[in-house]
């Protein structure tokens, strides 16, 4: 899962920075001042003014207290934090936040809840066309973000089964391969993380039709999110989504079990 380039939330990150400025002026506060006491330059403030960069949820907090704003910032913390991600990603990122239980099978890039920095950032590189560096390190922040996942209690019920072609890939060149493969046995020895491989030398792969997540929110609902070429669907449908759960539990019965996948991953890690 991806969150490629796209500006269709700026009006709202706009209109935040309008706010910003308008706060910090009747403040009586240079940027300069200001971003010394939020801890960033006064170009990084300049940035967030004008919409040109997202700031992060805390960050939001943070000004607000700075500027004795009394809510006025804060209240626009979730929208801003949507408008990271494109339209077509935020209501998946919604649902993670949501998840009781999440289950991804990946073919070809890792899973971005298990990317590293450097291979986020290696990944969203390579896009073509180029994404201008703003939108890159947005990404970047906005996808690691989403790896809060991981902290949270009560603790969803994780599961990924990665491709074996995904783990080869040396996107970034070879130390941040290495990093990445690193991070995933780090990530798989959380208690409710399940890490499978899928070896490129099954016959059988009832993942042929591609890369896929089903999630389970608390009030029972399940939705399957696919994503190609910066497009995407969530489906609801039980039906689907009853499906889909079950082709992720053929999948996983064909992969590797945890134990001989992190045996894999180290084995692959050794030879790099």
């Amino acid at each position: 899962m991806s969150e490629g380039a796209d500006t269709s939330g700026q009006p709202v990150v706009v209109a935040f920075g309008q706010t910003l400025k308008t706060l910090r002026v009747r403040a009586g506060l240079e940027r300069e001042e200001f971003g010394r006491r939020l801890g960033y330059s006064a170009a990084t403030v300049a940035s967030y003014e004008q919409g040109r960069r997202i700031p992060s949820p805390r960050t939001i907090e943070r000004a607000d207290e700075v500027l004795d704003a009394g809510g006025l910032l804060t209240v626009w913390k979730e929208q801003v934090e949507r408008a990271q991600y494109p339209v077509f990603f935020q209501g998946m990122a919604t649902l993670e936040k949501e998840a009781v239980e999440l289950l991804a099978y990946d073919t070809h890039v890792l899973n971005g809840l298990l990317q590293t920095e450097e291979y986020t950032r290696a990944v969203l590189d390579m896009r073509r066309p180029v994404l201008d560096q703003e939108t890159v390190e947005q990404r970047v922040v906005a996808r690691l973000a989403r790896q809060d996942i991981f902290g949270r209690w009560p603790a969803p019920l994780l599961g990924f089964v990665l491709e074996e072609a995904a783990l080869r890939h040396p996107w970034g060149g070879r130390a941040v391969h290495r990093g990445q493969l690193e991070h995933l046995l780090i990530i798989g020895e959380k208690q409710n993380v399940e890490l499978q491989v899928m070896p490129t030398d099954r016959e059988q792969n009832a993942g042929v039709d591609g890369a896929f997540t089903v999630i389970a929110r608390k009030d029972g609902m399940r939705f399957v999110y696919t994503e190609a070429q910066g497009t995407s669907a969530l489906q609801t449908q039980p039906e689907q989504t009853t499906l889909a759960a079950a082709r992720y539990g053929i999948i996983r019965s064909q992969a590797l079990p945890s134990r001989e996948s992190f045996d894999f991953v180290e084995r692959l890690l050794r030879s790099l």
